[in-house]
């Protein structure tokens, strides 16, 4: 039977605990599932890249935990030059790659992965890609209302700051656009005219202006003309000292103008109708009647025309 001197018992119980004791600690690799954006760059310069691509990518990886939740911090893409893929010629000219959807297969060495990362399995296998004619076309700019203007105003088309613009974008994007407009503005209650800066109502993220897309719209607010009837207006008599009887004695008219002039009472009460009977004897005589109004108020309408005066 051996023998071992104490010190070497203990050499022994170290060397046994650092063994198993490694041993129990080791990890063993892990897989896990990563989804990948994908890069587009360098799109040729007469082309435009459509939303119908395939956007990501999806990769199975396998190494140890702590490079797991290291590569979950990164921001990795899988890039894709698509001048350089799609022309053969590298000295060639961008014009002579044409417009069509096209299939670019996944390599797995583009993939940027740390060390000791092993990649399982990738999908899709291609990435699809579409690409369009790019196009300019110069619209019109058109300014929805929403709400409603304040009693007796109206809000008229609004001028914009340019009048027009010029958006770039997929052929059949822009044939698609009948009117650009910009978002809508609201003019509820108002009663006066403003500006106000308000961006391009465009739905395509892909679309793009060659202007500032923040448009500055002026709102012009006008009060609303209208027409209003005041009915049984006397007849003054004026510059007369006899006996007078008048018939009709009272007038009706009908007067247009600015909606706050005609609903303020003060102003309509300033209307008045006479006739002036300077220099007239006893007798009967016809007359037309005068109408004082407001200097902005017109009146459209009298009835009667002709007065029967008789001076007694």
């Amino acid at each position: 039977m051996l023998k071992f001197k104490p010190y070497c018992n203990a050499l022994i119980f170290l060397l046994v605990l650092i063994v198993f004791g490694f041993s129990g600690c080791t990890t063993e690799p892990v897989e896990t599932d990563l989804l990948l954006p994908v890069d587009f760059s360098n799109v040729p310069e007469n082309l435009v890249l459509t939303s119908f691509h395939t956007d990501k990518i999806e990769i199975r990886i396998q190494a140890h935990p702590n490079l797991i939740e290291l590569i979950n911090k990164k921001n990795i893409h899988y890039p894709v030059d698509l001048y350089t893929d799609l022309e053969f010629d590298p000295a060639g000219d961008s014009d002579s790659i044409e417009p069509g959807s096209y299939l670019f297969p996944v390599e797995e060495k583009r993939i940027p992965m740390d060390r000791g990362i092993k990649i399982l399995s990738i999908k899709p296998s291609y990435l699809s890609v579409q690409l369009e004619k790019k196009i300019r076309k110069t619209f019109k700019i058109t300014v929805p209302y929403i709400g409603t203007s304040a009693k007796g105003h109206i809000a008229l088309d609004a001028a914009t700051e340019p009048a027009s613009v010029e958006l770039i974008g997929a052929a059949s994007l822009i044939q698609s656009i009948k009117e650009l407009k910009t978002k809508p503005i609201d003019i509820t209650n108002v009663n006066e005219s403003f500006k106000k800066k308000i961006p391009l109502d465009l739905e395509n993220p892909s679309i793009i202006s060659s202007s500032d897309p923040i448009i500055i719209v002026s709102v012009p607010v006008q009060q609303q003309r209208i027409s209003k009837t005041i009915e049984n207006i006397p007849i003054q008599i004026w510059n007369s000292t006899l006996k007078v009887n008048i018939e009709p004695s009272k007038i009706n008219i009908r007067i247009k103008g600015p909606f706050e002039t005609l609903s303020n009472k003060k102003i309509t009460d300033q209307i008045y109708s006479f006739i002036d009977l300077k220099g007239l004897g006893p007798g009967v005589y016809a007359r037309h009647a005068y109408i004082n109004i407001p200097w902005d108020l017109i009146m459209t309408d009298a009835a009667p025309q002709v007065f029967t005066i008789k001076i007694e």
